[in-house]
């Protein structure tokens, strides 16, 4: 007998199914959820535990026409099996296939892109005041977990709702998770409302009235259940207050509840939110056991949900070890968290150290603030941040970091490709957007143990510093038991020679490309310096003169945006000298990068040493013509005298 998934080709077969066939519809999700996620990896978690509410939300509303937005859409893969993507749902975060989170240019029923939290509510409401605009009669949807109200933007665009649109439907999808579980204020004040005991008696009554839903009766009931929350259900009149009529909390599990509440919904000529209690990691129990290992990871057994174990430390875990020493050794270390201690390694931190351990949620901006705070006092904060999230926090960091020259570090993981969550997450752009601003100092590791020196040498910096390092393995380097001071602004040679044509100056995990590219142009009897640069700002200008002066060619290597990145640094300071020795720069092209394997995206952009050898070969022969010509001009007056 065909599964009814297997029919399911657009969301008009959705809405065909009784309540029967949905919920066993959902049971087929789930397994194709656990099955796929098993080969491709992925946030099996957080899609578990919308199952029911994205079948509901396709059930009552006609995607493309009205307009769901998913926060941060890490979620929404169940969106993608019930929009026409079934077929292709076992290529799910592979080259080539279905991006991880929703992509506009993927299928029309992703209304918006996403990756970062807190982004569904502003840009939903942006919609609707579009759609207001035009007389348009769509409905729009923002779906948003718990853990995106600890997100300042999401409370920024509450604010404006109720004052710039008549009619929004905010679902706040509560499950008491982000990737950890979620902290501070407004996570125990969304538990309030879960808790009080008042709950059971509003739920009951929010049954009966989903029930007379369609009448003079549900006015009624209308009113007396605002009046109810107001009175009995004190946490929701946050809500209330800000012009959100709030309705919940209710089951996100029971679908049938969830229809003929989203269809009562559907009809209010208002801004609503409701709030939906859901199970992160449903029917899989392995993921329920473990919520943070679940959420986001690479393949794993569909049985016992086990996974290979890395053959080596992550750069995440020698960055949080590190620390552990460095707060042994100073009373003033304190680590901060943006709702990332698992994926920053942090909690390895916080098992030692809990009392200079800091989750602020998911609040970049006010993360490094919070930071500026303690430095100002005497505190050497260390900023646990992607590189990809560490954006939202520019301006303070410019504003109250740099301009203060406070010794706040920032510790930027997944400095490079985040390969299979895609665009969204590649850190490739933090050169650029942080080494223009002053008294910042920028640092690159080639491998593990030059990140513990890096580390090491960030407590000591009495100034804004930043380190950045990529996601998983590094190289095996062992860590010195004892860090060592870096120099700042020094580059370490690896190797050279007297009658070196090529200096190849190279940025952390390129360190070994540079020392391929070195044998194949000593393979074609060329002698090439190795340098490793450790620093994009400041750049070690007394090694960068004495090679511009002495080589014919100079090569960067850098895993990160060409545009205002490290090669660009370099002609900037070769500019200032008023050296003109040719420049190849080997580095991203000015595109987001889609999502796929590093290998395989690195060889199709170039960053390889035979892409280097290509761009290399023309520049030496143009400089060996040019230097033939100028031995030429200078034997001539001697031939004629």
């Amino acid at each position: 007998m065909p599964r009814i998934l297997d029919l399911i080709d657009s969301p008009d077969h959705v809405k065909r199914l009784s309540v029967t066939e949905l919920e066993q519809l959902a049971g087929e999700i789930r397994e194709e959820l656990i099955t796929v996620l098993s080969a491709n990896g992925g946030h099996l978690g957080p899609n578990l535990g919308v199952v029911e509410l994205s079948i509901a939300l396709h059930y009552v509303f006609s995607t493309p026409a009205d307009s769901v937005l998913f926060d941060v859409s890490h979620q929404a893969y169940i969106h993608k099996l019930l929009t026409g993507r079934r077929e292709r749902f076992s290529t799910i975060r592979t080259p080539g296939g279905l991006n991880g989170f929703m992509l506009r240019t993927e299928s029309p029923h992703d209304c918006y892109g996403a990756g970062h939290a807190g982004t569904a509510l502003s840009a939903a409401l942006g919609m609707a005041v579009a759609r207001d605009k035009t007389g348009g009669k769509e409905h729009v949807v923002a779906v948003a977990g718990d853990a995106a109200f600890t997100c300042g933007i999401t409370y920024e665009a509450l604010n404006n709702i109720a004052h710039h649109t008549r009619r929004m439907i905010v679902v706040l999808n509560d499950n008491e998770w982000s990737i950890d579980k979620n902290v501070g204020a407004i996570a125990s004040y969304l538990h309030g409302i879960v808790t009080s005991p008042r709950y059971d008696y509003l739920h009951d009554r929010a049954g009966k009235f989903v029930e007379m839903v369609g009448g003079k009766i549900a006015l009624r009931m209308a009113r007396k259940a605002e009046e109810a929350a107001k009175s009995m259900l004190w946490p929701s009149v946050i809500f209330e207050e800000l012009g959100l009529k709030y309705y919940g909390p209710i089951g996100g599990h029971d679908i049938s509840t969830l229809i003929k509440t989203l269809e009562f919904l559907k009809k209010q000529d208002r801004p609503v939110l409701l709030h939906v209690l859901t199970q992160k990691g449903k029917g899989f129990e392995p993921a329920l056991q473990k919520q943070k290992k679940f959420h986001g990871l690479g393949p794993y057994d569909p049985e016992t949900g086990e996974t290979k174990p890395l053959s080596r430390r992550t750069y995440s875990e020698v960055f949080a070890d590190t620390m552990v020493k460095l707060a042994d050794y100073n009373d003033k270390v304190v680590a901060i968290t943006a709702a990332m201690p698992n994926g920053t390694g942090l909690d390895r931190f916080q098992q030692h150290h809990p009392d200079k351990y800091f989750d602020v949620g998911i609040a970049e901006e006010h993360a490094v603030l919070f930071a500026a705070g303690l430095a100002a006092k005497g505190f050497k904060p260390f900023c646990a941040i992607y590189s990809t999230f560490l954006q939202r926090a520019f301006d303070p960091i410019v504003h109250d970091v740099c301009l203060q020259n406070l010794p706040v570090v920032f510790c930027m993981d997944r400095g490079s490709l985040s390969a299979d969550d895609g665009p969204t997450h590649h850190g490739l752009f933090d050169i650029s957007y942080l080494r223009g601003i002053p008294n910042m100092v920028h640092m690159v590791p080639k491998d593990e143990d030059e990140l513990a020196d890096m580390l090491f040498t960030a407590m000591h910096w009495d100034g804004p510093i930043a380190v950045r390092y990529p996601r998983g393995v590094g190289p095996g380097t062992p860590v010195k038991d004892v860090p060592s001071l870096i120099p700042i602004g020094k580059a370490e040679l690896i190797q050279n020679s007297d009658n070196d044509r090529v200096a190849i100056f190279a940025l952390g995990a390129l360190v070994p490309m540079a020392e391929e590219v070195a044998r194949k142009l000593w393979g074609e009897g060329i002698s090439a310096a190795v340098i490793n640069a450790r620093f994009t700002k400041p750049i070690d200008v007394e090694m960068l003169e004495f090679f511009a002066r002495s080589v014919d060619v100079i090569l960067t290597l850098e895993d990160h945006v060409l545009c205002g990145g490290f090669g660009s640094a370099v002609l900037e300071e070769l500019s200032n000298l008023r050296l003109s020795t040719p420049v190849v720069r080997i580095g991203w092209p000015d595109q987001f990068i889609e999502h796929g394997k590093i290998d395989p995206l690195r060889a199709k952009y170039g960053i390889t040493a035979d892409a280097a050898m290509e761009k290399l070969r023309p520049v030496l022969a143009a400089t060996q013509k040019s230097a033939s010509a100028a031995n030429d001009a200078a034997v001539r007056p001697a031939q004629a005298r």
